[in-house]
């Protein structure tokens, strides 16, 4: 089973992966994490990336798809994954159905989590005040610019995949275990 799971950033989609990961058997794969883990390891590519999120914008499309189209080689994946964090634009998107079909492979849920923005700054500091401020990006004048580049760059996947018909909806202002309750309901 190959998931997209979208939303802005904050809507809870790490929260939601960890849940579906168990049920399903699957991996997931967060380009946020395995970036922010080449941050750690503190790796060129790591560097590049952590100034390029740290402003709040998108790292380039070659090595996100690099990285996934990597990733998704490994024998973890052979059950299915979800992407959680990509893709981010419609030519990832494009680039994405290209390489799954040159491997042979299709999505099969393309699941966007609907939330208010206004509580998605109350989210992020929750989660900054939860995690003490381990994820750089965990601020409101970080997460307002990653909003902007959200709407400018990511919402228009939302149309992209309804178009194909692969788009189905999550309200993702329910609680938590609703939310995930709604996601199954989808994926069973």
């Amino acid at each position: 089973m190959i998931i997209i799971l979208l939303g802005p950033p904050g809507a809870g989609k790490g929260t939601q992966c960890e849940r579906l990961v168990e049920r399903y058997s699957i991996v997931q794969l967060s380009t946020g994490d395995m970036l922010r883990a080449a941050v750690a390891a503190g790796t060129e590519m790591g560097l590049k990336a952590k100034e390029v999120m740290d402003r709040g914008d998108l790292v380039s499309d070659d090595i996100v798809v690099g990285i996934i189209a990597d990733r998704i080689e490994e024998a973890d994946c052979a059950n299915g994954f979800i992407l959680d964090g990509f893709p981010r634009t419609v030519a990832q998107a494009e680039a994405l159905d290209a390489m799954l079909a040159e491997k042979g492979l299709q999505l099969d849920h393309v699941i966007s989590m609907e939330v208010d923005e206004a509580a998605l700054f109350a989210r992020i500091e929750k989660r900054a005040a939860e995690t003490g401020g381990a994820r750089s990006d965990d601020n409101a004048e970080t997460l307002k610019k990653r909003l902007e580049v959200y709407h400018e760059q990511t919402a228009p996947i939302i149309p992209y995949y309804r178009e194909k018909g692969a788009l189905k909806t999550v309200d993702g202002m329910q609680d938590i275990d609703s939310v995930t309750e709604s996601l199954y309901a989808i994926l069973d």
